[in-house]
């Protein structure tokens, strides 16, 4: 299936037998965009809400269950930033800023002001996607993952290995979760970047993937050198493997 508007143009392929049921608030005054975004959430069977500007947004937030917002920030009767301060006041909802504003501060002043991600344009479906889905996880009660041993709690950013703490850094963490959210998946180095590393993985060796790789099956495999949750798919990536 393919996808075209101006900031959208990719193939991304649909999973039929997907059960998700959230519904997600996107307020994007781009209408080409963001009915774009929605066909893309719909076909794996999320609830879509279109908004064109922060008034529709608002009154369709009052409306009540809404699990994410995915909110630009240029719109016609305000900006993002004051949108994501008002919802803030008085709701904890998972928040995704998707804008071409792509400087340093303005991701910093979204993330100070409560915004739970942050994506610029152009972008990757499959990422917003993912991206999207962890955030709805969590919101509905995926606060604990598990598998072969390991316990992830997400709400307090803690892991344990065999009921014993494990400390990770900032980026082996992430890459954990992402291997989590995606077990039985190979996973290809890009895929891995655009998802773990910040700025879609543009300024990030390749190398650094298999480098940060090898010190988290340090810390959470029982035999690293011969991982069985963290396997090597030659040619394609890596696969986080469920006993």
């Amino acid at each position: 299936m393919k996808i075209e508007c101006e900031w959208l143009d990719i193939y991304m392929w649909v999973d039929e037998e997907s059960d998700v049921m959230a519904c997600l608030l996107i307020v994007e005054d781009d209408v080409d965009l963001g009915e774009g975004i929605g066909f893309a959430f719909s076909a794996d069977g999320y609830v879509t809400r279109l908004a064109s500007c922060i008034r529709e947004g608002r009154r369709m937030l009052d409306d009540g269950g809404v699990d994410c917002v995915i909110l630009d920030c240029n719109l016609p009767d305000g900006n993002g930033f004051e949108f994501c301060r008002e919802i803030r006041a008085g709701s904890d909802v998972p928040i995704l800023m998707l804008t071409a504003r792509d400087t340093e501060l303005d991701e910093v002043k979204a993330l100070e002001l409560g915004v739970d991600d942050f994506m610029t344009k152009p972008f990757s479906v499959a990422v917003l996607k993912a991206r999207v889905k962890r955030l709805v996880l969590r919101r509905n009660g995926g606060t604990v993952i598990q598998s072969n041993g390991i316990r992830v709690d997400v709400k307090e950013c803690r892991v344990f290995r065999e009921g014993e703490e494990v400390v990770l850094s900032k980026v082996e963490y992430k890459l954990l979760l992402f291997f989590l959210e995606n077990r039985n998946q190979v996973l290809s180095k890009e895929q891995i970047l655009e998802n773990v590393w910040d700025s879609a993985g543009r300024f990030v060796d390749e190398n650094t993937v298999s480098v940060n790789i090898r010190r988290l099956r340090a810390k959470v495999e029982e035999h690293p050198d011969s991982p069985c949750c963290i396997k090597t798919v030659h040619g394609l990536g890596y696969i986080w493997k469920e006993q």
